[in-house]
């Protein structure tokens, strides 16, 4: 059997819990799913080499309390596989399992992770037909009763353009540029944008906004930049290479995080993500 077709036979649905009022999975579940050769190190390794793109929202680590609680409302699930507490497992939100697959290097993440959203998807069926789940989710059974708004949101998560944080897997190009484009039509007076590979196809893309564009990036040289500014009259280029990751500034006001080069976009799969912190913000401009 393949590890596809292994996966395919595990009922993820029985891996996802609620914690803290949110359905969430657990980094050992989830290194079992995405194959990963040293189980929960290669999967927190990953979050931390990554630490920007996973908020608290995305990802936290459990208390002593909620490991004990859950572990004995769950006799046989993956809570025993802690033989203690020394190390308290870490928990991912339906956006936190999205963004690891897109930071983690195996082969069958991608794949995997659409059967994993399927799996959030089914929780709201489960409660009302399965028995089984009764005792661990009966909270949020009452929950989804008083509250089915909450339920909309959690099925369309991957869908929802006005959310702050997006993932977007390979192929979805159109999409991409379309919710890059909806971040660029915010701006009313200036857009930084920082990416080491900017060129002519993001440029193109640039050249009928309406508003002054800042370009940060190390793939120009003088004589390209003296061209493109010539003949993109909205565009500044200016040449910088202290910069690693990708970063939208609507007038100097919102920051996006961006997992890919803009000129590629859609071709693999990544995630474009707001960042709320205005320290970091004003950190990045003092350093422009």
């Amino acid at each position: 059997m393949n590890e596809l077709a292994f996966i395919e036979d595990i009922k993820i649905e029985n891996m996802i819990y609620e914690i803290r009022g949110k359905f969430v999975m657990l980094d050992s579940d989830l290194a079992k799913l995405y194959n990963c050769t040293n189980g929960t190190k290669e999967v927190n390794q990953a979050v931390k080499r990554n630490i920007d793109r996973f908020p608290d929202d995305f990802y936290f680590q459990i208390t002593k309390n909620e490991f004990d609680d859950l572990k004995s409302q769950n006799v046989t699930s993956s809570w025993n596989n802690y033989g203690g507490v020394r190390k308290l497992p870490h928990a991912f939100t339906e956006e936190g399992v999205a963004m690891l697959a897109s930071v983690l290097k195996t082969e069958i993440a991608s794949k995997v992770s659409v059967n994993i959203m399927r799996a959030f998807v089914k929780m709201k069926k489960i409660i009302s037909i399965n028995n089984d789940y009764i005792g661990r989710i009966s909270n949020l059974e009452t929950k989804y009763i008083e509250h089915d708004n909450k339920i909309d949101l959690i099925l369309n998560k991957l869908s929802n353009k006005e959310k702050n944080n997006h993932i977007f897997f390979d192929g979805t190009i159109y999409d991409s540029y379309s919710f890059f484009m909806d971040i660029l039509g915010k701006a009313k007076e200036e857009i930084i944008i920082i990416d080491n590979y900017a060129g002519k196809e993001l440029f193109d893309i640039l050249r009928n906004i309406n508003v002054n564009i800042k370009i940060y990036t190390k793939n120009t040289d003088n004589v390209s930049m003296k061209k493109c500014t010539s003949q993109y009259n909205n565009i500044t280029i200016i040449n910088s290479d202290i910069f690693h990751d990708r970063f939208i500034i609507i007038d100097e006001n919102i920051l996006y995080h961006c997992g890919s080069s803009f000129k590629d976009l859609g071709k693999k799969c990544f995630g474009i993500n707001r960042i709320e912190d205005t320290s970091i913000l004003n950190n990045i401009l003092n350093k422009l």
